[in-house]
């Protein structure tokens, strides 16, 4: 079991201190996982060991060395690597499985005084580890069921009755999304809102965080984006999918609707040609790069650094940012 008190240190005068965690966000294709390498190497040269740890989820996935960009034996340059590949695509890695696993890393790395170098771009992951995550309330069967019987008019209605807040925040299409708040509120007598405040689990309080994110100019990014797909694409990617199709997991499964697969899918079924798939992929990639861009600029705390870039960053200046 991981509580607080497998986070605390103590400094040189005996009083308990926070151990260090650095972490580095930004979307994808912005040089993440090579930037961490070199702070690990960096890091490792001054004496103190150094893990980076996965927070990103489609890197998560075995099944998706090429298509997820995981960094190749050659260039994680012998630093330790964790939570990379470490799921099966027919198990789906929630949020609160990967937090689970990454306290568990980060309190191995401190156990041995190694620096522990967070790095992703899956904002969800990210907030789950610092913050925690809300408690699951007990849905009695027979809620389930009679909710889950309406047509999704019906259901919305009674929505707006019992949780007009949250109903006014759903489309009234979104049936998952509807189901779920009037299950919520019919089991529990209490909002689905006032669950998700409910957070617990979260290492953000016991530890120093020491974060970076990463914000290439926008033009530069989608060049990479684009560029890394067509290599993708020329690497064995094909061959990633095709063995993906072959395990029949459901199109629902995280790992078939992860970035890519869909769209060389479509080509290996013969419904697109290889171009179109390519521009495809190319441009979901960058829609991705996008809503991760606008998720990491606004949503994460205003005194996180921000890191601004085109083609190069200065390693020294990050390693000042990340306190190593």
């Amino acid at each position: 079991m991981i509580n607080e008190e497998s986070f605390q240190s103590e400094n040189v005068n005996g009083a308990a201190s926070k151990p260090r965690v650095a972490l580095i966000a930004g979307p994808t294709a912005s040089g993440k996982s090579d930037l961490a390498v070199k702070i690990a190497l960096r890091t490792m040269a001054r004496g103190r060991e150094a893990v980076v740890i996965n927070a990103d989820s489609a890197q998560v996935y075995a099944d998706l060395a090429m298509l997820s960009a995981r960094p190749s034996p050659d260039e994680m340059q012998g630093v330790p690597h964790v939570l990379f590949g470490a799921w099966d695509g027919a198990q789906p890695c929630s949020a609160a499985d990967w937090a689970r696993a990454a306290r568990q890393e980060i309190a191995t790395a401190h156990a041995r005084d190694a620096l522990p170098i967070l790095v992703g771009g899956t904002g969800l992951y990210i907030r789950t580890l610092l913050n925690g995550i809300a408690p699951v309330p007990e849905i009695d069967a027979n809620v389930r069921e009679a909710v889950r019987a309406l047509p999704v008019a019906e259901a919305y209605a009674a929505l707006q009755a019992e949780d007009p807040d949250r109903a006014a925040r759903l489309a009234p299409a979104d049936v998952q999304r509807i189901t779920r708040a009037l299950e919520v509120v019919r089991s529990t007598g209490l909002p689905l809102a006032h669950w998700q405040q409910q957070l617990s689990g979260g290492i953000g309080d016991a530890i120093d965080l020491a974060p970076i994110i990463l914000l290439p100019e926008r033009q530069w990014l989608y060049r990479r984006c684009d560029l890394r797909f067509d290599l993708m694409w020329q690497n064995g990617a094909l061959a990633e999918v095709e063995a993906l199709l072959a395990r029949n997991l459901p199109d629902s499964a995280p790992v078939m609707r992860a970035i890519g697969v869909p769209e060389i899918a479509a080509f290996l079924r013969g419904d697109i040609a290889a171009q179109a798939a390519i521009a495809a992929g190319q441009q979901a990639t960058r829609n991705y790069a996008k809503r991760q861009y606008t998720w990491l600029r606004h949503q994460n705390p205003v005194d996180w650094p921000r890191v601004e870039y085109e083609n190069s960053i200065d390693i020294e200046y990050v390693a000042s940012l990340l306190r190593t």
